[in-house]
């Protein structure tokens, strides 16, 4: 028999579930809703620059939930990078997100050896910890912004992050733009680490930049992050990510930072504003490297062009150590190679004024920060 109130009953429903559904979407908190993990891992010089910049991109955005700031040497000794790292959560307001020790050293490549192949075959323009400048590794020089009072955590960069991925599986982010150290012991330790994680952000790897800078018309395929430690970038951006997405040295080389730019974070208020402002040192000329990896897994729209490649590291030694090297489908090895989101392409101007929203607020959450006001 025909129900004669099925119609009205199924409208009635119906209705009260769209009228409902808004009701529970409204009450669920909207951070909730927006929060993507992340843990980032990187070598982290400072005051200011690229590397502390892009530690505040995800610092001031509401839609990131940090777990943790895992420390590798690169630009940077590791000691030295943690403590400016943790002078800058204090500055900011945010000392509730952790940083972990991570590498001192790369897993293959040594100090000795590489200064011994640059009279081999040729300089380096830029060494990072090894700079023939620089300090031992346990040595912190003075810092502009003031020494920390905090200290790093306890546990390991690569057992935190493996923590982290089986916490929430499928669901967390590794952005790594620093060498790939932490990252491949992670991979070595748990071979569930890589498919447990969402996916994989790096800053490294330069394919065919356009540019008139001698440092990459001379060498192409150079790029400091995966020559720093090319066993562990090789190891990485070998692992079963669900997803790899690159920053290459194409796409950095097309965002130079103005003077109008650093200009108007002259005239925001918040700490990370005050802060850029204050270190930043000689910022016009320079490239914004780590940054901008940053602000594009934010918003991938900033990114206009990629190439969509298999991608390894050069791993024998010689004058190519570290180089990058890629495929695609017809000339590619036998060897299991995974596909990278090669970013190529920049839309500078949006970049711009994402930048500038995200330093125009104090960062969310923040907690008595200590940069000083404006006079």
């Amino acid at each position: 028999m025909i129900n004669p109130f099925r119609g009205t009953l199924l409208r009635v429903c119906t209705f009260s579930l769209c009228g409902l559904i808004p009701a529970l979407m409204a009450c669920y908190p909207l951070s909730a809703q927006e929060h993507r993990y992340v843990v980032v891992d990187q070598d982290a010089s400072g005051p200011a620059g690229s590397d502390m910049m892009a530690l505040l991109v995800f610092l001031q955005s509401p839609q990131v939930k940090l777990l943790g700031i895992t420390v590798v040497t690169g630009d940077a000794w590791r000691e030295e990078e943690m403590a400016h790292t943790l002078r800058l959560l204090e500055l900011v307001g945010r000392t509730d997100v952790k940083v972990y020790p991570g590498a001192e050293y790369p897993l293959v490549r040594t100090q000795q050896e590489t200064h011994i192949s640059e009279q081999l075959y040729g300089r380096s323009a830029w060494l990072g910890a090894w700079s023939p400048h620089g300090h031992a590794a346990n040595v912190i020089p003075p810092m502009p912004e003031g020494a920390p009072s905090t200290k790093p955590a306890e546990e390991d960069a690569a057992h935190f992050m493996i923590r982290m991925v089986h916490q929430y599986p499928h669901q967390v982010t590794i952005y790594a733009a620093g060498p790939l150290t932490n990252v491949a012991l992670a991979i070595r330790i748990d071979p569930q680490f890589a498919g447990l994680a969402k996916e994989l952000v790096v800053m490294g790897g330069s394919l065919n930049p356009q540019t008139s800078d001698q440092e990459f018309t001379d060498d192409p395929r150079h790029e400091f992050n995966f020559w720093f430690d090319p066993e562990a970038a090789s190891i990485t951006l070998r692992a079963p990510w669900a997803k790899i997405i690159d920053t290459t040295v194409d796409v950095s080389l097309q965002s130079k930072p103005t003077e109008q730019m650093i200009a108007s974070w002259e005239h925001l208020d918040s700490p990370a504003a005050r802060y850029m402002v204050k270190y930043t040192t000689h910022p016009v000329g320079s490239y914004m490297w780590d940054e901008l990896a940053a602000a594009a897994w934010l918003d991938p729209s900033v990114i206009t062009g990629e190439r969509y490649v298999y991608m390894d590291v050069d791993t024998s030694r010689g004058p190519t150590y570290g180089d990058t090297l890629i495929w695609n489908d017809k000339d590619k090895p036998v060897i299991t190679l995974q596909k990278v989101h090669a970013q190529m392409n920049v839309d500078f101007p949006k970049l711009e004024k994402k930048f500038y929203e995200l330093l125009s607020k104090p960062a969310p959450g923040e907690t008595n920060p200590l940069m000083p006001a404006k006079p």
